[in-house]
């Protein structure tokens, strides 16, 4: 039951991407477009992150749905 590395340099990449984003738009004085890209940007993770979450259920109810 590894973690995907894959998953986490993603994730990494993203916030890296929407920090850089967020910043460059915040010194434009776009500070309404700099918050709605960090909100996009953490609603996406989010998504990210839930479908980890829900594959690792799938698996931990399998194991215990077995074992019985």
């Amino acid at each position: 039951m590894g973690v995907d590395i894959n998953i986490i340099f993603q994730i990494a990449g993203i916030g890296i991407v929407v920090a850089f984003l967020h910043t460059i738009l915040d010194q434009m004085g776009k500070k309404e477009y700099a918050q709605w890209v960090t909100l996009l940007g953490f609603i996406y993770i989010l998504f990210m992150v839930a479908s980890i979450v829900d594959e690792l259920f799938k698996k931990i109810k399998a194991v215990f749905l077995f074992q019985g």
